[in-house]
């Protein structure tokens, strides 16, 4: 019999209202929401109430959409569907390391809320951007970006690579795409991410993993990380160094994909508000059964098909 891997979204999935429907109809859900309301006051009105400019905000963003990811994992678990292997996409990492067992819920929301502050003022220090390249040999790619000076940051799956670097270097990586006719489309984000422009935000967090008091352990069920696209190591010096360099290094998604179905993997779950990672999934892994869970209608669709699997 296969396995069930749950995967969890990242920045730029989050919509206005998500988790909402969760939170009224699960007490487990509701329990957590509240006890991450009295450590950052607002959150949940950002979630629930917020605009769609007030959500894309770098430290808004992550502790909201945090929650609405563990709210559908949750909500799953609730109903009696655990995972046998974890991966979260950038932020959605964070809430995989709660989702694991590697920290508790409380601990990776502090943390979550601390990252996102830190990644959003980082980025302030520089005018950076993100370029979503299309159909392009991953090599080819790779020595145009290092001619440039840019770097490929998201490895998404088989004809799909983010890169990241200076607003003036993703302009003239845009110009040299487009001589080559190959199709690219800006992100709207705030900064270079997941570059070594991150490297004092990652600083920043590593010395907020030794000194905040986070009680961290071996994980109970395998989480997959993004650097390395394999399981975290079991040493909690190792766990902290992968947690914070994370935000500096490339999320290398499709090998982790990959690496998740070689372990066994059958059935993917995507976590949290959107698809992009079911997109993903089938794109590099078309032969399993994907599923998403975001509310009380996916919820019940994604526990009808594993009923019947």
């Amino acid at each position: 019999m296969g396995k069930t891997a749950f995967l969890l979204a990242g920045q730029g999935s989050q919509y206005p209202g998500m988790g909402k429907e969760l939170y009224e109809s699960i007490k487990a859900v509701r329990d957590v929401f509240d006890e991450a309301e009295k450590i950052r006051p607002g959150t949940l009105r950002q979630m629930f109430e917020g605009s769609d400019e007030e959500l894309k905000h770098t430290s808004n963003t992550q502790p909201c959409l945090f929650l609405a990811d563990i709210a559908a994992a949750i909500s799953l678990k609730e109903n009696g569907v655990a995972p046998d292997m974890i991966a979260g996409f950038s932020l959605g990492e964070v809430a995989g390391l709660a989702l694991s067992g590697i920290m508790d819920e409380m601990s990776a929301f502090r943390l979550v809320v601390k990252r996102g502050l830190l990644m959003a003022e980082a980025a302030k220090r520089i005018d950076g951007g993100m370029l979503a390249v299309l159909r392009m040999d991953r090599e080819e790619l790779e020595e145009i970006c290092e001619e440039i000076g840019v770097y490929p940051v998201n490895y998404n799956c088989p004809g799909q690579i983010v890169v990241s670097g200076t607003a003036e270097k993703i302009s003239e990586l845009q110009l040299a795409l487009s001589i080559k006719k190959v199709r690219c489309i800006s992100l709207a984000v705030s900064g270079p991410f997941h570059t070594p422009y991150m490297k004092s935000a990652s600083n920043s967090l590593r010395d907020e993993l030794l000194t905040g008091g986070y009680f961290i352990k071996k994980s109970d069920t395998d989480i997959y990380s993004n650097r390395l696209a394999c399981t975290y190591p079991e040493e909690k010096g190792k766990i902290i160094d992968l947690i914070s360099a994370q935000i500096s290094n490339s999320v290398r998604w499709e090998d982790t994909l990959r690496n998740m179905l070689k372990a066994g993997a059958d059935t993917f779950i995507e976590c949290g508000p959107g698809n992009v990672l079911s997109g993903f999934v089938k794109r590099t892994c078309p032969d399993v059964k994907i599923l998403n869970v975001s509310d009380r209608v996916s919820l019940g669709n994604a526990l009808e098909a594993l009923k019947y699997a």
